[in-house]
């Protein structure tokens, strides 16, 4: 017999908020966050969610909802799930492999958005040189984006969640808390940071503002006690979480270890396409989706197959499959960064200032071609472009590379001898809905390059 269509575990109302939903929705990492649904292996199973920020970006030409987002209050992810299989729930020390069988737009919900945060309120990788709060909204049209926002360019989605993870324990939480406490104390005074992160929080810290707990009422004593200790969902961990690996698509396979009983899987952050490094922070094309995925339960996985890089045992990370699924380019553009920054001041072998070098490159570089530099930015960050850190043992150099697919644009965006054709649609649409800027902190400016 044909296999019975995918059950339904956690469906999405779109008119409502995310705490109102059928299931709860919730936005922080906690081992006491109850399940919503329990799933056995093998069984293919259908999650929906929300876009990340729970609806508040909207489709329209105003960037004032990305410059007034409240940031405590995004990463709505749906779940948790309890996995079991014939010999129970899945238990602390296993590994839960998570196959991606099928995903996509909600029907009916077909369009995206990519933004630049204010400064103020997020930033992102190039915060110092784009201070203003901007937005592109994209269409899709099957596999393809395009954006009245950036004309001139159309590219096939490899569509992924930026997140997918299991619950901690409270003693992984315990963990997360300290060190991510001691780096937002102390950080500024014993670390030398990259100048791109300096007007970004070091960690995002527990806070009960914004806390969204799935079951577990708001108010509550039981909610004070975990909101205050419960992680926020913006980095990747141990567990996996926001780590925005967009080729994890169709037929792709995630190994999570295993810190609860159950697991207690979760997901959220939908992307039709990101490009490596999603350089703008709200850098993909962000959507609400859904997820059709099938669990295996390996019994004693994390010891056998995960080497704890720390000093205990759940110091460890996830494996990923990638599936055989994704766009086929043959020609690239590519642009190398070193470790020098804008003031010439040279780094020892710093990956980020490398690669900051090269998304400032290429940007410089594409702006030539009709196209304003915020416009390139977002495009850098949802596009499949693809970044690489080519080399990081020759001092004092390290080298990054950013690979941009030519075939995305309607113009040939190749040097050559003659001069730069400008593409007709570029004309017609010269830039992006943008705020102003309002604060105070320096702008950082490449003296030397276009339009400086």
């Amino acid at each position: 017999m044909a296999p019975s269509k995918p059950k339904l575990v956690v469906p999405i109302d779109l008119k409502k908020k995310p705490w109102e939903q059928k299931l709860p929705l919730h936005n922080r990492w906690h081992p006491e966050i109850p399940p919503v649904a329990t799933v056995k292996t093998g069984q293919v199973f259908r999650m929906e969610m929300v876009d990340w920020t729970g609806g508040a970006i909207k489709d329209d030409n105003s960037a004032s909802d990305v410059k007034y987002l409240d940031l405590s209050t995004v990463h709505y992810l749906s779940g948790p799930i309890r996995v079991v299989d014939e010999d129970g729930p899945a238990k602390p020390g296993d590994l839960l492999a998570v196959e991606i069988c099928n995903l996509g737009p909600l029907p009916g919900d077909e369009w995206g958005f990519t933004a630049i945060f204010d400064r103020e309120n997020g930033g992102g990788f190039l915060t110092d040189h784009f201070p203003c709060a901007t937005k592109a909204i994209w269409y899709f049209e099957g596999i393809y984006a395009y954006s009245p926002h950036i004309p001139g360019v159309r590219f096939p989605g490899l569509t992924h969640p930026g997140i997918i993870g299991t619950a901690p324990s409270m003693e992984l939480l315990k963990i997360w808390n300290e060190r991510e406490g001691e780096l937002e104390e102390n950080g500024l005074k014993s670390l030398k940071l990259c100048e791109v992160l300096h007007s970004r929080p070091l960690a995002n810290l527990p806070s009960t503002k914004g806390c969204l707990l799935g079951k577990i009422e708001e108010g509550s004593r039981e909610w004070e006690k975990m909101a205050n200790e419960a992680a926020r969902t913006i980095p990747g961990r141990e567990n996996g979480g926001n780590c925005d690996i967009k080729n994890l698509s169709r037929g792709s396979k995630i190994y999570l270890p295993v810190f609860v009983e159950g697991a207690n899987f979760s997901t959220g952050d939908m992307h039709f396409s990101q490009g490596d490094g999603e350089v703008s922070f709200c850098g993909a094309i962000e959507m609400s989706g859904f997820l059709e995925l099938k669990c295996e339960i390996i019994r004693g996985g994390m010891k056998e197959y995960l080497t704890p890089m720390g000093p205990t045992p759940l110091h460890v990370n996830p494996i990923f499959e990638i599936g055989p699924v994704e766009p086929r380019f043959s020609e690239w553009l590519v642009f190398e960064g070193i470790s020098v920054d804008e003031s010439g001041r040279q780094h020892y072998l710093d990956a980020s200032v490398a690669y900051k070098r090269a998304v400032l490159n290429a940007i410089d570089y594409l702006s030539k071609f009709g196209y304003s530099k915020e416009q390139v930015y977002l495009l850098l960050s949802c596009c499949p472009c693809e970044g690489r850190i080519s080399g990081i043992v020759d001092a004092p150099n390290a080298v990054a590379t950013l690979a941009i697919p030519t075939a995305i644009f309607d113009q040939d965006i190749r040097p050559k001898a003659n001069n730069l054709p400008i593409g007709p649609r570029v004309v017609r649409n010269p830039d992006i809905p943008r705020c102003t800027y309002d604060g105070n902190l320096p702008i950082t400016k490449n003296l030397s390059a276009t339009g400086s």
